[in-house]
């Protein structure tokens, strides 16, 4: 199976959207969900493809010079394990250094709420480099504790 990345571009919801809305575990509340594709709009999105079709997207949020963010991210189910993931933060990785950023981060549900979905998002993100770096109680409300995540780029600084 040969994936391909395309993007970053602008004006993804239309493709996105299907994908959300196929991820009810991670994506069921409808008001955050309204807001994603909002922003998937108007933010840089990678789009992964098979054979001409999207299984999964992946949206940037650059916060300053330094720093960006996964701000929203999503693979078809049917795709689940099968690199996607993985190659579309590679992507995203390759093009926030081509532009100098620092430090990449995510926001992800905390392990202090009991989820077996974001368990298994926790563990991915790990597996990509990302760590722990703080926990927001109530950033999303009491009953969904936020778990940020960050991991460097490596970008040499010295240089230049």
């Amino acid at each position: 199976m040969e994936i391909t990345v395309q993007g970053p571009s602008l004006r993804m919801a239309p493709v996105c959207e299907r994908i959300l809305r196929a991820l009810p575990d991670w994506f069921g509340i409808e008001a955050a969900t309204a807001q994603y594709i909002k922003d998937i709009d108007m933010l840089p999105t990678l789009i992964a493809l098979v054979g001409g079709d999207v299984v999964g997207f992946l949206t940037l949020k650059e916060h300053n010079a330094y720093a960006a963010e996964i701000h929203v991210m999503g693979v078809r189910p049917d795709m689940h394990r099968c690199g996607i993931g993985h190659i579309l933060v590679n992507a995203a990785d390759k093009v926030l250094r081509q532009r100098g950023i620092e430090y990449l981060q995510v926001k992800t549900l905390s392990p202090s709420h009991p989820d077996e979905h974001y368990a298994g998002t926790r563990a991915f993100y790990l597996a990509m480099g990302f760590r722990p770096l703080e926990e927001f109680k109530e950033l999303w409300g009491k009953e969904n504790p936020c778990l940020q995540m960050v991991k460097s780029l490596n970008i040499d600084v010295t240089s230049g």
